[in-house]
């Protein structure tokens, strides 16, 4: 069954991912993902990486295999830059929630050395953004970055800084447990007052960003920027029992993102005036 391409509810806030979703900062994401992975046997993460044939897909199999092998990511996923450092230390680690926290930190002491390094992934994020603001909508920003590194993300990005275009942001040391699980959302919601549901929108460009909202209680809408073919996003959307998690809808640009909310908003004001 192909992904729905509607979610179910016009939305009363929409948080947004931040790297591989608003802006580029693959340069240094891979810069410290390389230098982290040939010390996992000093930091005691070696034999808690996952078995191959413990892995979702076969890709991620080959993942796990290569890291073992090399202590270093594939050439042809740097190349790519398709998977987010989140994702892959879910494919490494899987479920061991102590052995992800510890790659995480070790990941932003290394991530440090190149964070000047953030772009618009769009050219016209920024107005995209004020539409969706302009329509009554909310945004906020949901990053598994340390504050400090988001926060000078956000004042250099696209020139200007973007400080002004987000209701609420919340990043991964504001909370106990950063993505897949759903603390930071919840945390979004609680901060602007809303409770989770349908009408709250969290779009991401990642199999942890579809977790992470399926299990708030909220509306996933998946990114593709990448521009995954449909028979990859079934595949790492499988709606199995063991990995069950699936968007409500797939846009591949920003202004995909709003033009969506915007027209669901219209219909919904056409229902509530045919209604009275």
């Amino acid at each position: 069954m192909s992904i729905l391409q509607l979610p179910h509810a016009p939305p009363s806030v929409v948080l947004i991912d931040w790297h591989a979703t608003l802006v580029d900062t693959h340069d240094a994401m891979y810069h410290a993902v390389d230098d982290v992975l040939p010390r996992l046997e000093e930091l005691g993460l070696w034999d808690r990486l996952l078995e191959p044939e413990a892995s979702k897909t076969l890709e991620d199999a080959k993942l796990v295999k290569y890291v073992r092998e090399h202590h270093k990511l594939h050439p042809k996923i740097t190349a790519q830059r398709k998977i987010s450092r989140t994702d892959i230390f879910e494919v490494l680690f899987g479920a061991d929630g102590d052995a992800k926290r510890r790659v995480h930190q070790a990941f932003d002491a290394c991530y440090k050395n190149y964070v000047d390094e953030v772009h618009p992934l769009e050219a016209d994020i920024r107005p995209q953004l004020e539409r969706l603001r302009a329509a009554g909508v909310p945004v906020g920003v949901i990053s598994n970055r340390k504050r400090d590194f988001f926060e000078h993300e956000l004042r250099i990005v696209d020139g200007t800084g973007w400080e002004d275009l987000f209701d609420v942001t919340v990043c991964g040391d504001d909370v106990e447990n950063r993505k897949p699980a759903p603390d930071m959302l919840l945390k979004a919601l609680d901060q602007l007052g809303l409770t989770p549901g349908e009408h709250c929108w969290y779009a991401g460009d990642s199999t942890t960003d579809v977790i992470a909202a399926k299990d708030a209680g909220v509306t996933a809408i998946f990114y593709n920027g990448a521009h995954w073919s449909q028979s990859w996003l079934d595949k790492i959307f499988p709606g199995t029992v063991s990995h069950p998690h699936r968007p409500d809808a797939v846009v591949d640009s920003i202004g995909g993102l709003t033009r969506l909310a915007r027209r669901m908003l219209a219909n919904g004001k056409r229902v509530e005036r045919a209604r009275a």
